[in-house]
């Protein structure tokens, strides 16, 4: 089975990762400006100057030497975000920034020249600080009604030169990391996080329909952290174990799907007493469903009794038969096939992998180890595609070497682009072509039939 004639390969990167230019052409600070530590401590008061993202790797004033990279690559599609504090700057205005508009007027441009197709996420761990700090985050319902302006503001703009679009990435972290996902402070309980999820659930189906009314010919993606969990033996508490936690991992899909909540979810809601403010309304936008299902794979997990699997948002235990990463993440490519067949036969909608990489130490350009990795997950793909998966496209997380999410550090590198600045922010930010890089032409220029 070799992968479709028009399938789209590239990159994926976010904007707090990649962009710097923190406080340049108006923008306001988001909730990343006070993470200088990534997930690893609490967050700051405000700004301090440890924090990596200020300047992450400068693609803010750098962008058309990293697209002419992408396009050497033959990027046929790239994936990045907007930074909401670009637009509004803290969130509420009533009128959007224009220097924060024309940036990305100029980046589209830029993908334009070279036929590079743009996947637009609106919302990637970058809510404007201030509406975090006073309003509560997307606990408070307002931000349905700011997030809505906010995206038809870019939709409006950006009419005709981006088709596919995602609204939250990664929405079902907002359990695991609130103030990350949902600017909420401190450690709110569970009722506040599936309320905040609910209005986050709400604003993505609003968006969704938005969009098509803006445009009919756009594609409107949820994005979610995509797991793939095994009972870690045999005993019936184990298997039961492992499908409520695929239960709870894919809630958030079922409603983007389905337009209502699962009743499975319904009832772990009512068990734990938390009662929903679901209004009419609510109800009514919930059912505008998306188009495909985008979604990030990195590792799987076990579940049972055992030692935890170090993945900081996924929870879940260690597999013995699999190998971990230097961060402790355990490589399963095996997985990637499982989770795109479970996804399809759940949802019989297009999908999409929207990240996927490795996070290493890199010694220097000789990334062998890359390479591996990216075969064996790309191998895997093409087997879910001969088992009749319906897949839009593959675009690598960090395609370019940036400030890692969950540590905030550059060591942790996940490029095809190497670039030359170190954790303590020191360095030339040249960008140069690691021994993956050729690899990944390859593969683009054959449509994987060099894997």
């Amino acid at each position: 089975m070799s992968f479709p004639e028009n399938f789209l390969w590239g990159g994926a990167t976010a904007a707090n990762q990649i962009e710097g230019g923190y406080l340049e052409g108006g923008k306001g600070l988001s909730i990343q400006d006070v993470l200088p530590h990534g997930l690893k401590t609490p967050p700051t008061a405000g700004p301090t100057p440890d924090n990596l993202k200020q300047v992450a790797i400068d693609f803010y004033h750098r962008y058309p030497e990293d697209i002419k990279l992408f396009a050497e690559m033959g990027f046929k599609v790239f994936r990045f975000s907007i930074a909401w504090s670009r637009i509004f700057p803290n969130g509420d205005e009533t009128e959007p920034n224009e220097e924060g508009l024309q940036f990305y007027d100029n980046v589209l441009t830029e993908l334009e020249k070279y036929g590079i197709e743009p996947l637009v996420t609106l919302s990637h761990y970058e809510t404007p600080l201030h509406l975090a700090r006073q309003y509560g985050g997307w606990r408070n319902r307002e931000l349905i009604g700011f997030f809505e302006r906010y995206a038809r503001t870019v939709m409006e703009r950006y009419r005709g030169r981006v088709k596919y679009w995602l609204t939250f990435n990664e929405i079902n972290s907002i359990l695991h990391a609130p103030f990350l996902n949902g600017g909420i402070e401190g450690n709110p309980s569970e009722q506040e996080r599936y309320q905040a999820i609910h209005h986050e659930l709400v604003a993505s189906g609003s968006v969704t329909q938005i969009a098509h009314e803006i445009d009919p010919d756009n594609k409107v993606g949820c994005m979610i952290l995509a797991i793939p969990r095994y009972p870690l033996t045999p005993h019936p508490n184990d298997i039961r174990k492992t499908q409520e936690a695929t239960q709870r991992d894919l809630a958030f899909g079922d409603v983007h799907v389905r337009g209502q909540y699962p009743g499975y979810l319904k009832r772990y809601l009512r068990d734990k007493g938390i009662e929903l403010e679901i209004t009419a309304g609510d109800v009514e936008k919930l059912q505008h469903t998306v188009d495909f299902v985008s979604f990030s794979y990195y590792l799987s997990v076990c579940e049972g009794d055992g030692e935890a699997s170090g993945g900081e948002l996924m929870g879940g235990v260690r597999n013995p038969y699999l190998e971990t990463s230097e961060w402790g993440w355990q490589i399963d490519p095996g997985g990637l096939r499982y989770i795109l067949n479970e996804l399809w036969d759940r949802w019989q909608k297009p999908l999409f992998i929207v990240e996927n990489g490795l996070g290493a130490r890199d010694e220097n350009l000789e990334d062998d180890y890359r390479i591996a990795y990216h075969r064996a997950h790309l191998q895997a793909v093409r087997e879910a595609l001969a088992d009749g998966v319906d897949l839009i496209g593959y675009t690598s997380w960090g395609c370019i070497d940036l400030v890692s999410a969950s540590t905030a550090e550059m060591s942790k590198r996940y490029g095809f682009i190497h670039v030359d600045r170190d954790d303590d922010g020191t360095g030339t930010l040249q960008r140069s072509r690691k021994k993956s890089f050729y690899w990944y032409r390859d593969v683009i220029a054959s449509n994987g039939e060099v894997l």
